[in-house]
């Protein structure tokens, strides 16, 4: 379980270089605040300038901020790209199947991708690329502390647990990031090209969930 917030500290929120990873769990208000600042932050990057030729707007994350779970994808599409909004095509129509079947509402989660800009021709991430974005999502995961992290698809796995395994290796048990519980599964792309995997995707969820005290049977 992520640690509480201390109560009745005066500390200013801390700067978005320097996150409490060891110290107390910031309050909404200090997430509030931190996020915003970031959102500048990346919404100003210009880093990968083949991604900011290639943009519309940047896509930063979406939830709740104060999550049990985030789940944690590759980058944004051409739906996200004109909403500025993580998941909303077809694979996130998909997503948010996931999680209701999970016995969660998408607004209960947060959702965020590695990238912040969509690749050209939605092609995967270029290792530079998701280097410039590490400081970003990094911070993020160091604001919102979640008990668990999804990781949909390869690219996040591996981004995150700075590894070169497959999906395949790295499903089906979990890792550790920081404290947090990290499940590795298939992307909803993939699903959408391949509905033969669902059936992986479940198990790992259903891992997680069993980990969590949830019985989805029982909660429909």
């Amino acid at each position: 379980m992520p640690r509480k917030a201390v109560a009745g500290t005066t500390s200013t929120t801390p700067s978005l270089r320097l996150l409490p990873w060891d110290g107390a769990i910031l309050s909404r208000e200090e997430r509030l605040e931190v996020f915003e600042k970031m959102r500048k932050e990346v919404a100003g990057c210009i880093a990968c300038q083949q991604l900011v030729r290639n943009r519309s707007r940047t896509v930063f994350g979406d939830g709740n901020i104060t999550p049990r779970i985030v789940f944690f994808g590759e980058a944004p599409g051409a739906d996200e790209d004109r909403e500025g909004i993580p998941f909303v095509g077809r694979a996130g129509q998909l997503l948010t199947k996931i999680i209701e079947a999970c016995t969660f509402k998408r607004e209960d989660v947060y959702i965020m991708n590695v990238l912040r800009c969509r690749p050209p021709d939605n092609r995967k991430p270029e290792p530079d690329e998701v280097s410039n974005c590490r400081n970003f999502f990094e911070r993020q995961f160091a604001v919102l502390r979640p008990e668990y992290i999804v990781c949909v698809g390869a690219t996040p796995a591996q981004a995150l647990l700075e590894t070169t395994e497959s999906i395949g290796k790295l499903r089906g048990r979990f890792h550790d990031y920081r404290g947090s519980k990290v499940v590795a599964t298939y992307h909803p792309a993939y699903l959408l090209r391949n509905p033969d995997a669902k059936k992986f995707v479940w198990e790992d969820l259903q891992m997680m969930l069993r980990d969590m005290g949830i019985d989805p049977a029982a909660r429909k």
